[in-house]
């Protein structure tokens, strides 16, 4: 991940863009990408997107590339371990949906009995 990290930052310094890359605007660029490649998949079934992304996934993973860049740097100008802070909320999310009431139902962790 680090190798990553000071690639991203050296693309983005080398243009001198860190002064755009302030979290407010990295949040605003998450959300954008994402929804762009969300607009890959609009109107789609679930078996048309799983069938789309199999026969176009240059175009899924560059999107999915655009997203990740920018949330990689949004952890990384917080000062946000981006691994650490994955699997304390992976921990965090297993105390909340416990296998045995969340195992195979979409139910949110408030309305799991």
């Amino acid at each position: 991940m680090q190798e990553t990290i000071a690639r991203i930052r050296k693309f983005r310094d080398d243009r001198d863009w860190k002064q755009f890359h302030d979290p407010k605007n990295l949040a605003v660029s998450i959300s954008i990408e994402a929804a762009e490649l969300l607009e890959l998949f609009q109107w789609m079934s679930g078996e048309e997107s799983a069938r789309f992304a199999a026969q176009n996934q240059e175009r899924v993973s560059e999107e999915i590339a655009d997203v990740a860049i920018y949330l990689i740097e949004l952890a990384d100008i917080t000062g946000i371990d981006l691994v650490k802070a994955i699997d304390a909320k992976l921990e965090k999310n297993a105390k909340k949906y416990p296998v045995d009431k969340s195992r195979g139902v979409s139910t949110k962790y408030t309305d799991l009995e």
